[in-house]
């Protein structure tokens, strides 16, 4: 498995994948995550911590209410009891006829994806409970075609993120299906033997599946996630490396994760605090809710998602260090955006709309420029991909805030914040110090504030 493993290696069949990351993708900073599926329905998990953190009790107490199908499954899990107490322990497939997506506007959805400044857009075409979000073959009537909405909600999302002129990705869970190839509930987290469908009849399943997503759609982003089955592997017939010839002969700037088994990725994933090791010199993403969990969970609250500002400190913090930051929204049954995942959206729209230069088009400043990030005061640092700018990301009040960079590298007279008002950038001994006047400005949007200042010698 690649997923979370900073030693994994493209086996020999799919060296022939490696290629140059599309620069579109490089720039992008940030997109936006959907999970949105029956588990929408209940929406209920225990908010028991970020994934990464060390929880023995983990898949008992699971806080992904996107795996609602599973921990309804472990005897004595609090979500097992939640669901005979509240929804008389029926069928997990009744929830598909229960979900009807009334409230949906796909194009209204992603007219806020824009304003938040994402890029690329990939939702969930099928999670780990095997319902498809679209028609796929071999599902029969399990999908929200035939079910429950009665739409190909991945064609209504496909057209409002291209019509808005963002690229869109689709999620495919390869490496489980709790319906279709069952290996019973996965309930240890220190045994994960017997827990994922290996053979060829589920990988010619689940092939058929992303052919055809890359088909109808023309993703941007193939995303996979927790593996693929092993027997479609190696080379052959079934070989996922036909997945693959089709996705770039479709899509030549196309690009993978690193979730679908030892095969091949254009970018590495971490996911909230697990798989940091994979934030480095390649191509990388961080994908992570603004709750807990990426399906909707009601029993969250406001302590267990981000704010606007803590929003914008975690996008700028990955975007300093050279990734992407895939930032999750969890809709509710209705096809809304619940009321504090909207405020955080919100909250980073009003901020994008103002600064988002220092976010889109940008790299890491090098190192021998700015000594790299400080958290006391709060300081990250990009640089404009054409290397003629920097930008710190400053989260301090007002007062003269001792930044860790060379002087003789910015043009400190030509500063200037981006909300506007004075920014005065002065060389003192062993760096730089930013005084910001009489503190931010009135009308700056909440969060961070942005100083531009050009690079001399560049």
């Amino acid at each position: 498995m690649a997923m979370f493993d900073p030693t994994a290696q493209r086996p020999e069949a799919y060296q022939r994948f490696v290629r140059p990351v599309p620069r579109w993708y490089r720039d992008a900073g940030l997109g936006i995550f959907v999970h949105w599926g029956a588990y929408s329905v209940p929406a209920w998990a225990v908010p028991l911590g970020e994934h990464g953190t060390h929880h023995d009790d983990w898949f008992l107490k699971n806080p992904y209410a996107e795996w609602y199908m599973n921990t309804i499954r472990i005897p004595g899990s609090p979500a097992s009891r939640h669901h005979r107490d509240v929804h008389g322990g029926l069928p997990y497939d009744d929830l598909l006829d229960s979900w009807r997506a009334e409230a949906f506007d796909a194009d209204a959805l992603v007219a806020l994806f824009a304003r938040v400044g994402a890029r690329y857009v990939v939702p969930t075409t099928k999670h780990h409970d095997g319902i498809a979000l679209w028609d796929a073959p071999g599902t029969g009537t399990r999908n929200t075609v035939a079910r429950g909405p009665r739409r190909d909600l991945v064609r209504e999302l496909e057209r409002a993120t291209r019509a808005a002129g963002l690229r869109f990705g689709v999620y495919y869970s390869g490496g489980l299906d709790w319906h279709a190839a069952d290996t019973g509930p996965i309930w240890d987290a220190d045994d994960d033997s017997g827990e994922r469908p290996l053979d060829a009849e589920y990988a010619a399943y689940a092939s058929a599946h992303v052919l055809d997503l890359v088909e109808r759609y023309t993703p941007d982003v193939l995303w996979g996630d927790i593996d693929w089955p092993d027997a479609g592997k190696p080379e052959g017939p079934g070989s996922f490396t036909h997945v693959l010839d089709a996705f770039y002969a479709r899509n030549p700037e196309g690009v993978v994760n690193d979730r679908w088994g030892l095969t091949h990725w254009d970018f590495r994933t971490s996911e909230y605090q697990a798989g940091t090791a994979l934030e480095g010199d390649e191509a990388w993403e961080n994908c992570r809710g603004i709750g807990l969990s990426f399906g909707y969970n009601r029993n969250e609250g406001p302590e267990h998602h981000l704010d606007g500002p803590a929003a914008v400190r975690h996008l700028v913090d990955v975007v300093s260090r050279g990734g992407n930051l895939l930032l999750n929204v969890g809709p509710d049954a209705a096809g809304r955006i619940p009321e504090l995942q909207l405020r955080c959206l919100e909250g980073l729209a009003a901020w994008m709309e103002v600064n988002r230069v220092a976010v889109h088009d940008t790299r890491p400043l090098p190192a021998d420029v700015a000594g790299g990030p400080a958290d006391e005061p709060w300081v990250r640092w990009t640089a404009g991909v054409d290397g003629d700018t920097a930008f710190a990301v400053v989260d301090a009040k007002a007062g003269p805030v001792r930044l860790a960079a060379r002087a003789d590298a910015l043009a400190l007279g030509c500063a200037r914040l981006l909300s506007g008002g004075p920014a005065t950038l002065t060389a003192v001994d062993g760096g730089v110090e930013l005084d910001l006047g009489a503190g931010r400005p009135a009308d700056a949007p909440a969060g961070p504030l942005v100083v531009e200042v050009p690079l001399r010698g560049r």
